[in-house]
């Protein structure tokens, strides 16, 4: 009688290697393309550095880790003193030394020069693609600092704790730390994304108040975004404005205890789970006022527009990340004969899902440049503001809407060891909802689109007159070009109620353009034939829809070459 030893009844065969060890800059052609072509040459030794150390074994363990292990509420000492301290897993603080060692929280700030804010979104697509959730303190760190800018007598003390790339765990007064986050709160109960609706109060500690003057707030957060940070920016009224303002809310006071911000309690969140987010209540908190009273809701969505930008590029790297372990599962895999890869309707799925990941890495570069160029309102093109002003909210709208069914579809490509949180695959499915919803959902974004079309029709014309002239080469793409314009003469209750449809039209005839003038013609004929010809609806929505003319090997191999 045969015997076997304990785990020994069968030998492991046909299953995918992990995925590690390969380059995520190095490997990504369009990322690659962009980064050239928008005057970032000078850091892609930094970015191919950068693109070997994510996918270290060790580095990919960190992901894991800070996932596994979700950051804990402390409420007392065990002395009974209310303290809201923070437990995370030490790999949630090697993730973000490691984000701040390339400077991916400052870049085109503290080192100002061509192609900074792609060199930096470069980066930042790159880390997303490895760990989403430490990126969020430093998304909004980042976008704080052109607001904080404005105010002198704060920025000051605080430049060399922001632009540093020293990552300063410690829960202490920014007086004596060597490095500063930054978070943001606007959401309260009763409002959601409605924050004109408020309701927490900000009351002048001396004189009249105004900006830069000390207040005592009083109210509640009912999203606070990484309560650790060591200050947030908060919207709050005041009795002598009808306006929301602005504030800058430490975590200590000024006399060293710290603030009153009281954690309610954090998050149980479906994804982004290795982030803290939290219900705080103001109990008379020490704030400073930023910006002009009345006017906190222009201040903080100057902030806003940065983290939007992020959003984007989060989905795209989760599209991204998803796509690679998709295509590396299918060449490794057989069933009935051949590996996965090898077979038509694999080919075909794998194919689709390239083009939808080219077209988002295309367009959040073409994003980051206008960021950059339009940085100086008074100098920037009104293409370049269209870009930023009008693009921005649609593509944050769209892209991340096409995140959900994308890492679903790649997930599938898996089967069930996609399903099974010993991958990564699950949590890229469960990270995907969080950028749809954080800063402004779908059908705010669509009415940002509208509203800035109207406010800036000069940009909008601009805009549309340079897609027209790349248009001129691919009669689809002209078409569809007409057809929004005619949409956008429909009546204002009309124009409302196809917002949805609007701001897909503007950000497929984006992508379209841009593939036209910097992707190989399989690409760029590809997606304008399954996007945007008359019939299109046949594909392009459920992936693996492509015509059987098109090289779907080739598409394949240009996403991530073998």
């Amino acid at each position: 009688m045969e015997r076997h030893g304990f785990g020994q009844t069968h030998e492991v065969t046909n299953q995918a290697p992990p995925l590690a060890d390969y380059n995520l800059f190095a490997s990504d052609a369009a990322l690659s393309a962009a980064v050239e072509r928008d005057g970032a040459r000078w850091h892609r030794e930094a970015l191919l550095r950068h693109g070997a150390a994510l996918t270290t074994p060790a580095t990919l363990a960190l992901a894991e880790l800070a996932n596994r292990h979700t950051p804990e509420l402390i409420t007392h000492s065990p002395r009974g003193e209310r303290i809201d301290a923070l437990e995370f897993h030490p790999a949630w603080h090697e993730l973000l030394a490691l984000l701040r060692r390339e400077g991916l929280h400052a870049l085109p700030f503290s080192e100002p020069q061509t192609g900074a804010m792609a060199a930096r979104c470069a980066g930042y697509f790159m880390h997303a693609q490895i760990e989403s959730g430490s990126l969020c303190p430093l998304t909004m760190t980042f976008a704080s600092i052109p607001v904080l800018q404005r105010e002198t007598a704060l920025f000051g003390p605080l430049r060399d704790a922001l632009y540093t790339r020293e990552h300063d765990p410690r829960d202490v007064p920014l007086t004596q730390k060597r490095s500063a986050m930054i978070g943001m709160g606007m959401t309260e109960k009763q409002g959601g994304s409605d924050v004109r609706s408020n309701q927490t109060h900000a009351h002048a500690l001396d004189g009249a108040g105004g900006r830069g003057a000390a207040y005592r707030l009083v109210g509640h957060k009912w999203f606070f975004s990484a309560p650790q940070c060591d200050a947030h920016l908060v919207l709050a009224r005041t009795g002598t404005h009808e306006g929301l303002s602005c504030f800058f809310v430490p975590r200590f006071a000024p006399d060293g205890s710290k603030n009153a911000v009281q954690i309610q309690r954090l998050k149980d969140k479906l994804g982004n789970r290795s982030n803290a987010s939290g219900e705080v209540e103001f109990l008379d908190a020490y704030g400073v006022m930023i910006g002009d009273e009345g006017r906190g809701v222009p201040t903080i969505i100057e902030m806003a527009n940065y983290t939007r930008l992020d959003c984007v590029i989060g989905s795209a790297a989760l599209m991204r990340a998803a796509l690679v372990q998709a295509i590396h599962h299918a060449r490794h895999r057989s069933a009935f004969g051949r590996h996965l890869a090898e077979q038509p309707l694999m080919r075909n799925v794998l194919a689709d899902l390239a083009l939808e990941s080219e077209a988002a890495t295309v367009l959040f570069m073409r994003l980051a440049r206008a960021f950059e160029e339009s940085a100086d309102a008074s100098s920037a093109t009104s293409v370049e503001r269209a870009w930023r002003r009008i693009v921005t909210p649609a593509a944050k709208y769209w892209v991340c809407k096409r995140a959900l069914e994308f890492t679903g579809e790649a997930m599938e490509v898996w089967g069930g060891n996609g399903y099974v949180e010993t991958g990564p695959m699950a949590r890229f499915y469960r990270e995907a909802p969080v950028n749809s919803i954080w800063e402004g959902s779908g059908n705010v974004m669509c009415l940002d689109v509208l509203r800035a079309m109207e406010r800036e029709p000069q940009a909008a014309q601009a805009l549309f007159a340079a897609w027209r002239d790349v248009a001129r080469g691919h009669p689809a793409l002209g078409a569809a070009l007409a057809r929004l314009t005619a949409m956008l003469s429909d009546a204002p209750e009309q124009r409302e109620a196809s917002a949805r449809r609007i701001a897909q039209q503007i950000v497929l005839i984006a992508q379209a353009t841009l593939l036209a003038q910097y992707a190989p013609a399989i690409v760029a004929d590809a997606f304008i034939a399954t996007r945007l010809a008359d019939g299109c609806g046949e594909s392009g929505r459920v992936y693996g829809t492509l015509p059987a003319t098109f090289d779907h090997a080739a598409l394949v191999e240009r996403a991530f070459a073998a």
